[in-house]
């Protein structure tokens, strides 16, 4: 089994992409991680949307202000919550399903940026956009693609978020 430590430290989010379609197999592999996610009484409250439209991915960057990288990323993830299905944990769960689509995506070689939707004034907006029926949210879009850059972060120091026993 390979580092999942080492995996998940170097993970980085991607804002420029190749031009460079993205195998089928590939986005499937990374949807199967996604609902293999854990989920509060295993119910599973997600549904996804993937959009590869040149002009569909164009408006989503212009929608969203911080989601500018997602017209040029060949594949844009949109997780979608149900809160039929949970109404407590739907959000939680779909963040965790979407981690992992994120995971899977790096470990296959693609690069992904997340930016939130949910609760925000544009999720009617790009609601309307896709489709999407008024029972579901729209937890975010995750651009998905080759990476054309190299990105380095910095991390807080361990030892400043841990706390024993109490805070």
């Amino acid at each position: 089994m390979n580092d999942a430590l080492e995996l998940l430290k170097s993970r980085r989010s991607i804002r420029k992409y190749k031009d460079q379609p993205v195998e089928e197999e590939k986005i499937q592999k990374c949807l199967e991680a996604a609902s293999w996610a854990p989920s509060a009484s295993n119910k599973q409250p997600w549904e996804f949307l993937i959009v590869t439209d040149k002009q569909v991915r164009k408006k989503l960057s212009e929608t969203h202000p911080y989601a500018k990288f997602v017209a040029q990323s060949p594949v844009v993830f949109i997780p979608l919550t149900n809160p039929e299905v949970h109404q407590k944990y739907h959000m939680s769960d779909t963040a965790l399903a979407t981690l992992q689509y994120m995971i899977e995506a790096h470990s296959l070689g693609l690069g992904t940026c997340w930016a939130g939707v949910i609760g925000s004034s544009i999720e009617l907006e790009i609601r309307k956009l896709l489709g999407i029926p008024d029972h579901l949210n729209v937890l975010g879009l995750v651009a998905t693609g080759y990476a054309d850059e190299k990105p380095t972060k910095t991390r807080k120091e361990l030892d400043s978020l841990i706390h024993y026993e109490k805070y």
